[in-house]
């Protein structure tokens, strides 16, 4: 699996892949329909998953290797990442530790279709369940 399919099955689940997502090691920005912001990490023996406010997006400018201008230009590309004054909303944390045995950074080496796993069940737990209301009918 690579980002384009990710961001493929992402959308047929409402989801939108951000600028800013890398596969290795596995670190991903997503946009739930609410517009919060979900940041998945896969380091060390730890697997999180972080929800943020729509407004925690920032964009960075990468300033080019000399920033003489002669012959680069000023400003280089920009790049879509996370505030750094930024808070989490909610957290889930997957630790490898406990749950599988990980000594040392096994969450790093996992491959993006392994990691999709856990991000879908972590994003799960963080969602609450849908409550059911009874109506009376006459």
């Amino acid at each position: 699996m690579n980002l384009p399919a990710l961001a493929d099955l992402f959308a047929s689940h409402g989801l939108r892949l951000l600028p800013g997502s890398y596969a290795v090691p596995v670190q991903l920005l997503v946009q739930l329909p609410d517009a919060t912001i979900i940041e998945f990490t896969a380091r060390g023996t730890t697997v999180r998953l972080r929800r943020f406010a729509p407004d925690a997006l920032t964009t960075i400018t990468i300033p080019a290797e000399c920033g003489c201008g002669d012959h680069h230009p000023q400003t280089g590309p920009t790049r879509v990442t996370l505030s750094r004054y930024a808070v989490p909303l909610d957290e889930r944390i997957l630790d490898g530790e406990l749950e599988y045995g990980w000594r040392h950074h096994e969450a790093g080496l996992l491959t993006l279709a392994d990691a999709t796993e856990h991000f879908f069940t972590l994003l799960e737990s963080l969602t609450p369940a849908p409550t059911r209301e009874l109506v009376g009918v006459a």
